[in-house]
Parts: C-alpha cells; structure tokens; sequence
C-alpha cells in the first residue's frame, strides 16, 4: 500500500483549499511540505461560478478562467503554480478514511497519507430528494449544482432540450440564480418552493416580492407553499413532469433542484468536537484535536462580532477562513499571536441584471428603502434591521462599489439608528455619512 508524508496536508479542493495554498506560499512553505487532495479532477476554482457565468449561452466562463483567487481580484492559481511553489495537488482522490489519532489519510484507492497538521476543508455536498425516498428521484435530467461536473452534464442537457420547459425546486440562492440563467437560456421556467416566499433566511417578504415580482415579469413562474413529491418519465428514463404535493403536475424537459446543503464532516465523527452541525473550532480554527484545523462551510466557530457560536456557508467565509487558519499555523510554530477572526457575515448575488449585497445580522426590525417596484428601469433598494437601537444589518440592490463599502461599515459599526422614518428618508445616504 503506497504512503506518503506531508507536514501540511488540506483535505478537500474546493474555494478554501485554494486561498489556504496562496496563504501558505506567502507564509513561506517549503516545497515538498504542502499536499492538497481533492476527489475533484482540477485545481481549486471559484465555485459561484458555476450558478451563473459558465451555464451563460454566450460568452460563458470557462476553466482555467475561474480558477481561485480571482474571485476576490487575485492572482489566478493555474494548475502550474502549484508546481512552481512545491505545493502536490493530489486529485480525482477520495478519502474514505482519516484517523486522526495516527495522522493518517486513506484514498479509496488504498493510498495512505500522513500529515504533521490537517486542514479540515472538505465543504458541503448537496441534500438530494433521493435522500428522502421521493418517487422518481433518480430519473435522467434531475440535476444539483456542486460540482464543475455536474455544471457539464447540465450544460449538455441544455443543449440536448434546446427551448425547453426548467423546473427549478428551491427558491433560495441555487434557485433563483438558476432560475434566470435558464431563463437566459430561453427556458420555460418554473419556480416551486414550500416557503411562503423566496430566500426567507434572508429576505424579508418586501425585499422578496421585488425579487419575485421581477422574475415574474421575464416569464418566470413562481409556485409557493408546495413540495415535489414525485416525478414521471419516459422510457428513456428521462423526466417528463414533476409531481407536486398540492396536486398540481408541471411538465418538465430538466429539473434542477437547490434544496440546501449538508456539511461534510462524517470522516472525523466522533474524532473531533462538533456543534450546530459543524466541526467545532476556537477563534483560529483550530479544532479539539491541536494539530487539526477546519474551514469553510464545515465550521462552527466563535462569531465575536454577536458573542455567539455559528456555521457560514459562504464563499467569503471559505476563503477568509483558510487564510486566518494558516496564518494562525504559522503564528503558532513561531511562538507568536494573532488577531481572532472577526467575521462579518456577508451575502451576495447576481442574477440577470441585479446585484445585492447583504452584511451582518438580519435580526429585528426592518426598514425599507428606496425604490423596490420591479416595474421600475432602474430598481434600488434596500433594507436596515435595527435591533436595541441599532443598526446591525444591511442589504443593497443596485449599489455602486462606494455604496456596498458604506452598508458593510454600518454593519460592522453598528451606529445608533435615527427613528425609523427617518432611516426610511435617508435611505442609501444614512449609510453614507457613516
């Protein structure tokens, strides 16, 4: 059985795996010392990507254009700077085993791999409707999105269905992203999700019936308050309609379903302390286990901004996790400290002609403002939530980069709000002044 020792060893090669190794060249790693291993076949890449640009039918993104870390205006990591920095990219390797005790990785292949400190940064996987036995589940083109495999088999499909009819199950980020790019892709779109309104983590329903109201003036049909409980198709084993709980059939040539995400820790249960679904680490990332650290989605970690414990599944997280983690690594072999990571939640999207940025904490009131009428030319918007008389969240359609740098200080300062009517009038200009 092969074996190979590294000192520095990242698990999983996703969004964090790739900041992580930036971090670690500028940190000074030894050629030889770093090992990524990853069941994917290509080198770290921006993941949002793949919602949006590459299922574009013109001009769509394409590898080695994405690759990490030009989603935060870095350099692109080509496969070839892992070369030039000595840093092996160990990929298409499952690992179906770790033990932690003896420090040592096993491939699905039998390799074993032994490491002096692991970086946890394994993401999450997609929760399937296969996962709760609905009827049909497994028929041909029910699609997720992870993956830049399951983006290409999708594409084919859109080919394959050309001026099709899309149903879309979900209608948080993944939905309403695909939900316009197959729009784009001059679909038939049909939106179905059981919420009574879109993006609920976040949105308030105002904020949401913009979004609604806009989709549905490019076509695109919204079905709330139901589950698919089933599909049909035909003999080739490819769906034809999409079976609904409240009765209702939808005919569909591709369903694609963004129903959430579940962290993928099972290889170190009961190996490491867990809460709130994750891996449990302090303020460095480092978990109960010293030589271990996590990242990314799989994380549950002190939140110092709210004095609380929380998972982020975000691509900002992703990334500004794995530098403070490695930062950290480095900090700690030298005897010397750093700052505990103080995260400021943040969220954003992009679907046809919109862009909202949201930053810190959608708890307590809300206050709307601006100009949220889907019918408008030019819609911008936004909202506050004020809490104990302050502002401690905020979220922008429309913004200019000056404008989401403003609504991001506000969040972070947490300024004492004016009367809600005021906040209502001053709209964009209160964060503005701050």
């Amino acid at each position: 059985m092969a074996e190979k020792s590294f000192k520095y060893v990242i698990i999983g090669g996703g969004v964090a795996a790739g900041y992580a190794a930036r971090e670690f060249a500028k940190q000074g790693v030894k050629p030889g010392e770093l090992a990524i291993i990853s069941k994917e076949a290509v080198a770290p890449y921006e993941r949002p990507a793949l919602s949006k640009a590459y299922l574009f039918p013109e001009s769509p993104a394409r590898l080695p254009g994405f690759h990490v870390c030009v989603g935060s205006g870095g350099e692109r990591l080509l496969p070839e700077w892992y070369t030039e920095k000595g840093i092996e990219l160990i990929l298409s390797t499952e690992i179906v085993k770790a033990d932690l005790s003896s420090k040592t990785l096993t491939s699905a292949a039998g390799a074993n791999y032994k490491y002096n400190v692991l970086i946890i940064a394994t993401g999450s996987t997609v929760i399937r409707l296969s996962d709760f036995g609905v009827q049909g589940a497994d028929s041909k083109n029910i699609f997720y999105l992870r993956e830049i495999e399951d983006a290409d088999k999708l594409i084919e499909a859109i080919k394959a269905k050309k001026n099709g009819k899309a149903v879309i199950v979900g209608g948080g980020y993944i939905g309403l992203e695909l939900a316009a790019v197959m729009q784009i892709n001059n679909y038939d779109v049909t939106m179905v999700f059981p919420e009574p309104w879109c993006m609920p983590r976040l949105f308030t329903p105002e904020i949401a019936a913009f979004y609604e109201g806009y989709y549905a003036k490019k076509g695109i049909k919204i079905i709330k308050g139901t589950v698919a409980v089933g599909f049909d198709s035909n003999s080739n084993g490819e769906v034809t309609a999409v079976k609904l709980k409240d009765g209702r059939s939808l005919d569909a040539d591709i369903v694609v379903v963004g129903v959430g995400a579940r962290p993928l820790t099972t290889l170190f249960k009961g190996q490491v302390e867990e809460g709130k679904g994750g891996i449990k680490t302090d303020a460095f990332f480092k978990t109960s286990i010293p030589s271990v650290y996590a990242v990314g989605d799989v994380v549950t970690f002190p939140m110092k901004m709210y004095n609380d414990v929380r998972r982020v599944e975000h691509v900002d997280h992703a990334r500004k996790s794995a530098e403070h983690a490695v930062k950290a690594i480095f900090a700690s072999g030298e005897g010397k400290t750093i700052d505990e990571y103080d995260y400021l939640p943040y969220f954003y999207s992009r679907s046809f002609d919109l862009s909202w940025q949201f930053y810190g904490d959608n708890v307590g009131d809300a206050v709307l403002f601006g100009d949220s009428d889907p019918a408008s030319a030019k819609p911008k918007f936004g909202s506050y939530w004020v809490k104990d008389g302050k502002v401690v969240g905020t979220f922008l359609e429309g913004g200019t980069p000056d404008e989401n740098k403003a609504i991001a200080k506000v969040a972070k300062l947490q300024p004492a709000a004016s009367s809600v009517d005021e906040l209502t009038k001053e709209g964009i200009g209160f964060a503005c002044k701050i």
